[in-house]
């Protein structure tokens, strides 16, 4: 196996030269999205933290309440939002085994509290949430309904879009998030009579950065040429491992992060780039779902572990699969023993939102037992078109290994 083989640890697509030369149709990057979801209103946005700000300062001008709940296992930088924005942030745990909300918290935090402005429902690992039992919490109550899809883009939740199931949803274009154009996000309007105030909110806070967009366009064309297994590692793994020696394990995740986050204009170039490319989307998830299907049939032979996955009904987009080990110290043997091959095993986050140092004073935490178990066992494995039938192999007899000791 080579030296410095690093196989991405999640779905990004592919760079393809022949989507730079195809004539663009007489569409846009907002147009694709707005015919993909049946809405009316969608903009691009800076990044996905960028496009929930925007609709977090929306909800500020059409309602006076001022506090938001959010999962207890979750991006840090969805909190980091709402602090931006001036909300006041309250936490609900998950469940024991996957990413959706322990729904006795839930119903407890928006009876407890009239103050609650929104829930952010978060379809981690691209897996939808139980949206029923979210509606029928939030039900009465006034309360704003927010998709955070940026892992979901193409997921079902019995036969509707995710995107389209609350009020608003937002979309990440960063990255290694399959459709990507370095850094961007989506902001989607699933209510019309919402349309006018997110339009006058872009207006006041969103401004064109030339010099800031001209070096997004050069880590754009950085991230084409260096986004492929024997090239990764530099870019990757070895920040990862400076910052390890330096015991600064948020860094070396890339989850350190603060309420400094752009939210200036995409330029046209990015978003025409985007565009040339979204015809991609369905091809490239039933890719992922292919990858990730393999994985569930051998792993759900295996004693020690559970995989997590969509429900009954659903249309998983598995940029990455998660994988639940019943012993902690397993997880860790493994991951440690696993993680010099260069097989694209991570991890999702490092902690639950609670435990990060940074966030620590603008949340109010109560029971978040579950995250904190949940992000003691979890590993995640690649869905890469990267990643070949003999690499997922090997991981598999690795993992069998570490689990028969």
């Amino acid at each position: 196996m080579p030296i410095f083989k690093e196989i991405p640890p999640t779905s990004g697509w592919k760079f393809r030269a022949s989507d730079l030369f195809t004539k663009p149709s007489a569409k846009c990057l907002e147009d694709d999205f707005r015919d993909f979801l049946g809405v009316d209103s969608v903009f691009v946005a800076y990044s996905g933290t960028a496009a929930l700000y925007l609709i977090f300062e929306s909800l500020r001008k059409i309602s006076p309440k001022r506090t938001v709940i959010i999962p207890a296992y979750v991006c840090p930088l969805v909190a980091l939002a709402a602090q931006k924005a001036g909300l006041r942030i309250k936490v609900c745990d998950i469940n024991k085994e996957n990413f959706d909300f322990n729904y006795d918290n839930l119903r407890s935090l928006c009876s407890e509290d009239k103050d609650i402005l929104a829930i952010v429902a978060v379809h981690l690992g691209g897996i939808p949430l139980d949206f029923d039992r979210i509606k029928e919490t939030a039900k009465g109550r006034e309360i704003f309904l927010i998709e955070d899809c940026a892992h979901s883009m193409g997921a079902m939740y019995r036969g509707k879009k995710c995107g389209t199931l609350g009020d608003f949803s937002f979309f990440s274009l960063c990255r290694g998030k399959g459709l990507a154009i370095y850094e961007g996000g989506v902001l989607a309007v699933n209510k019309k009579e919402y349309s006018s105030v997110v339009t006058s909110t872009i207006k006041d806070v969103v401004r064109k950065n030339y010099v800031s967009e001209f070096f997004k366009i050069i880590e754009l064309l950085g991230y084409w040429i260096f986004y492929r297994p024997s090239l990764f590692w530099f870019v990757f793994k070895l920040p990862q491992i400076f910052w390890n020696l330096g015991k600064n394990q948020d860094k070396a995740f890339g989850e350190e992060y603060d309420t400094e986050f752009d939210t200036h204009a995409v330029s046209g170039f990015r978003k025409l780039l985007g565009h040339k490319s979204f015809y991609r989307l369905g091809e490239e998830v039933a890719k992922q779902r292919e990858r990730a299907l393999f994985y569930i049939k051998e792993l759900t032979q295996i004693k020690g572990i559970k995989v997590v996955r969509e429900n009954s009904g659903d249309y998983a987009t598995y940029p990455f699969l998660t994988v639940l080990f019943d012993e902690a110290e397993k997880r860790n043997e493994f991951f440690k023993k696993i993680n010099r091959y260069g097989l694209g095993v991570s991890i999702v986050y490092l902690n639950a939102i609670c435990d990060y140092d940074y966030l620590k004073d603008s949340l109010s935490c109560k029971t978040t037992d579950n995250a904190r178990d949940f992000s003691k066992r979890q590993l995640t494995f690649s869905t890469s078109a990267f990643l070949s039938d003999n690499d997922a192999k090997i991981l598999i007899k690795m993992l069998r290994e570490t689990l028969s000791q």
